[in-house]
């Protein structure tokens, strides 16, 4: 069987490309980055591949709002193939300012009626640069998150705020949610880094395939990442591999 293909889609200010590249090469994927303007030029196309992500960083500076710059250039020159790749069954990842871009370009959640949700600034009204815990929905649909119950990740951003109107967050696919060290999913801050609504960290679309988290699994690949490393029990591997080892086998046996 050929290889699962994954794009890492890049725009000005994209940063986490590379440690991105790395964790789907170490899930078995093959990985193609390609800059934006490459897909709106029509040198490559969302047809050749099985998992496309947008990976943390800020696109455009983000001078306007964190991904809005990105998130209209999808919606507007690229939303036919988008919605063409989701509806063959490809799978959509969103990291940081990924989340952020999806969420503003109406992908996801999918917009209703115009965008009824967004990420705004963090609430200590600064940059949060940490780790954090998390747990997992476990009647989650998402297939990035199957058979996870925990995680603990580095964060990285200045907007991460989920906010929108009760009626829009009862709806919501919600996967993960920060917790304290004991799992307490109603822990405020700094467990809760930003203030985000129900502790929200990440959410998917119904059918789990397109899915999107605050915090940097692509950061946690290898133990020794782990900031306490040396004073644990070693492992085999960070807890962001799963995400990518789910993402590249639903691919290989759907």
């Amino acid at each position: 069987m050929a290889k699962v293909k994954t794009l890492i889609l890049r725009a000005p200010g994209t940063n986490c490309d590379e440690e991105t590249t790395f964790a789907f090469e170490q899930a078995g994927s093959a990985v193609e980055l390609a800059h934006i303007n490459r897909l709106v030029g029509g040198d490559t196309s969302l047809s050749r591949y099985q998992i496309v992500v947008i990976p943390g960083g800020f696109t455009y500076g983000d001078d306007i709002s964190g991904g809005k710059i990105l998130a209209n250039e999808l919606k507007l020159k690229l939303g036919g193939d988008i919605q063409r790749f989701v509806e063959r069954g490809g799978l959509i990842l969103g990291i940081c300012n990924g989340f952020q871009v999806l969420v503003k370009a109406g992908i996801l959640p999918p917009v209703e009626n115009g965008q009824r949700l967004t990420l705004s600034g963090n609430d200590s009204n600064r940059f949060e640069c940490r780790w954090v815990y998390l747990q997992i929905d476990p009647k989650s649909p998402c297939i990035f998150t199957k058979g996870i119950s925990a995680m603990y990740l580095p964060i990285a951003h200045g907007e991460g705020k989920i906010m929108a109107e009760k009626e829009t967050l009862d709806k919501l696919n919600v996967v993960a949610r920060y917790a304290d060290e004991k799992g307490d999913i109603k822990a405020g801050y700094p467990h809760n880094p930003n203030g985000s609504a129900d502790n929200i960290a990440g959410i998917c679309d119904a059918t789990g395939r397109i899915f999107s988290l605050m915090p940097h699994p692509e950061r946690f690949i290898r133990w020794t990442q782990h900031p306490r490393w040396t004073r644990e029990a070693p492992r085999q591997h960070g807890d962001g591999l799963g995400i990518f080892l789910n993402a590249v086998d639903w691919v290989k046996h759907s």
